[in-house]
């Protein structure tokens, strides 16, 4: 993985993102043990976290197409700096102790428009900095700064939010994304390709949904991650801190389980950028089948000596999926077209998710916190079951080394 960092346009992305990433961790966790501690209301961190995740999925597929018109960089450089006005005045109304719930609300709204914006460019530029031959050591290397945010962050954010203070926690997230900014700004990437000519909005955004609609291995994934986002990890993030106050007698175990998750993940990414599966997409599918049963795990409350290697390992299955996952799409979407799809992976994903933000709370007022979450991640573990039924998911092969690549090899699967 290490060898791609040679690349000094991905250096510099790589660089960028592994100071985001960290924020972007830290602040999810922040957010539910912020609002927990000041209200002691799950609802108040439902309303709050699908303020932050509704723009993102109403906004993501103008933002592909965005990404696919203009240069990639410049739009996530634009959404970096208005993520780090936003968080900052977050902090700084923390800090001045006149933050009310409502001011977090409108803070995520625009904080997650933002956002949209950003995913669909960084997932587009990432082929764009490495030669085609590195770009699943690239994704993977990628992938190892996020998860070890994963591990990181959660422990960061329950160090800042109960030891010093929710301003240090988004605060600190403000300074990523400056920092990010001023890399991204150095970026040059190289062509792969670029569409016959612009078109109406409309028309690029139907362009995205057929190159998705073609492949069942795209949509029968997203698909099944919707489903399992919605039952149970929404349910996790708004109900995480409550349950382990309840359950382990300290909200700490929260961030410590996200902690124990990310340790999982980083050791599945690693193993990913090596291990290049026959079948990538059913491998993949099946080494992610366990994270929701691990949320239903952390629910009914085990001994913390068989919670947190259970997360681990679930964990492990998420960090290979998503390697082979972001390869797939990357190796075999035509690169015109690669922000759109990616756009309309994030937003079938996360189409659901502020839905469940918002029935979390109500649901654990009539039926228990445990509950809620216990039945969800078994109905998730079920979707992701039923996300290996379209035969594109079960069928699809790797690209073999002496394969055409990039646009020759997009070409050729245009129909998988």
């Amino acid at each position: 993985m290490l060898s791609v960092l040679r690349s000094r346009d991905f250096r510099l992305l790589w660089l960028s993102q592994s100071a985001s990433v960290i924020g972007d961790a830290l602040v999810i966790v922040a957010i539910g043990l912020f609002v927990t501690r000041r209200t002691g209301n799950p609802s108040d961190v439902g309303i709050v976290l699908a303020g932050y995740s509704l723009p993102l999925v109403t906004f993501i597929l103008f933002g592909g197409v965005l990404a696919d018109r203009l240069p990639r960089q410049l739009v996530m450089v634009v959404s970096d700096l208005i993520r780090a006005a936003l968080h900052g005045t977050l902090a700084i109304l923390i800090a001045t102790d006149v933050m009310q719930i409502w001011h977090m609300v409108v803070i995520g709204v625009l904080f997650g428009t933002a956002e949209a914006f950003f995913r669909p460019a960084y997932t587009g530029l990432v082929p764009q900095t490495v030669a085609e031959e590195d770009i699943q050591a690239a994704q993977a290397l990628g992938g190892v700064t996020r998860e070890l945010a994963s591990f990181a962050s959660p422990a960061l954010a329950t160090a800042l939010v109960l030891g010093v203070g929710g301003a240090a926690a988004f605060g600190l997230d403000a300074l990523t994304f400056v920092f990010s900014a001023a890399l991204l700004i150095r970026v040059k990437a190289r062509s792969r390709g670029v569409a016959a000519g612009r078109t109406t909005v409309l028309h690029e955004l139907r362009e995205g949904w057929h190159a998705v609609r073609e492949r069942s291995w795209v949509w029968g994934t997203i698909a099944a991650f919707s489903a399992a986002i919605l039952v149970a990890l929404a349910p996790f993030f708004v109900l995480g801190a409550a349950v382990a106050n309840e359950v382990y007698g300290t909200e700490a175990v929260f961030g410590l389980t996200n902690a124990a998750w990310g340790i999982g993940t980083i050791t599945g990414v690693i193993i990913g950028a090596r291990w290049k599966p026959r079948r990538p997409m059913l491998t993949g599918m099946i080494a992610a089948i366990p994270w929701p049963a691990a949320i239903a795990v952390f629910a009914a409350g085990p001994p913390l000596v068989v919670l947190y290697p259970a997360m681990a390992a679930a964990g492990v299955g998420i960090g290979l999926f998503g390697v082979w996952w972001e390869t797939a799409l990357a190796q075999r979407i035509p690169p015109h077209l690669l922000s759109r799809v990616s756009a309309w992976d994030w937003m079938g994903s996360l189409a659901l998710l502020p839905a469940g933000y918002l029935l979390a709370g109500p649901l654990a007022d009539a039926l228990g916190d445990v509950r809620v979450m216990v039945a969800g991640g078994l109905i998730g573990m079920t979707a992701c079951i039923l996300g290996l039924l379209p035969p594109g998911t079960r069928q699809l092969t790797r690209l073999e080394d002496d394969a055409p690549t990039g646009l020759q090899a997009a070409a050729a699967v245009l129909g998988t």
